[in-house]
């Protein structure tokens, strides 16, 4: 029976071979370039249905934010 579990391992290993040569560029990379990806806890999540709620709620909260003082040289 070791021998059919052996042949098994070497089949599925087989599959799995990447052959780089044949690669292909991604072509979503650059799409996504300068995104950030935030995972959300699933609380949050169930209330905010797209990343442009979520994104509306963040402006809004940095616009009502107070402004940081500057101080001044002297």
């Amino acid at each position: 029976m070791s021998a059919l579990v052996t042949s098994d391992r070497n089949v599925s290993s087989a599959q799995y071979r990447f052959d780089y040569g044949n690669a292909k560029p991604n072509r979503f990379a650059a799409k996504m370039r300068g995104c950030v990806a935030v995972v959300l806890d699933p609380d949050l999540a169930a209330v905010f249905k797209s990343s442009e709620a979520v994104n509306a709620l963040l402006r809004s909260v940095i616009s009502a934010m107070p402004k940081p003082k500057h101080e001044q040289a002297g």
